[in-house]
């Protein structure tokens, strides 16, 4: 077994072809899916606004390393697509920015004096 990362993703898409469903439910929750909302876990968290028009959707995806952030990055617009394919909500143009959080340098600042 090869070893494993946690990477944060974060994929953006674009409403479309939305029904007046669709539209009605999102409208619905919107204030459940704004800035409060915006957390990286495994089953993701949506976030939108009123305008209806971009989206984002944060997760955490632990994968194999040696298959890298194209991975991560496929995983997580499956897990996007399949689960606003469920909803039965229109949406194009997905995208991803990945983060590799074992690999990832933090800079720790002296102590104050």
């Amino acid at each position: 077994m090869s070893e494993q990362h946690t990477y944060r993703v974060i994929v953006r898409g674009v409403w479309d072809g939305l029904s007046e469903d669709s539209r009605a439910r999102l409208l619905a929750e919107v204030d459940d899916h704004g800035l409060t909302a915006m957390t990286f876990s495994e089953e993701g968290s949506l976030t939108y606004d009123r305008a209806l028009k971009h989206f984002s959707w944060r997760f955490t995806v632990v994968s194999d390393a040696a298959d890298g952030d194209e991975m991560a990055a496929a995983i997580a617009e499956d897990r996007a697509a399949s689960a606003l394919a469920a909803l039965g909500h229109g949406f194009r143009d997905l995208r991803s920015t990945v983060t590799d959080l074992d690999t990832m340098k933090i800079n720790y600042k002296g102590g104050r004096r």
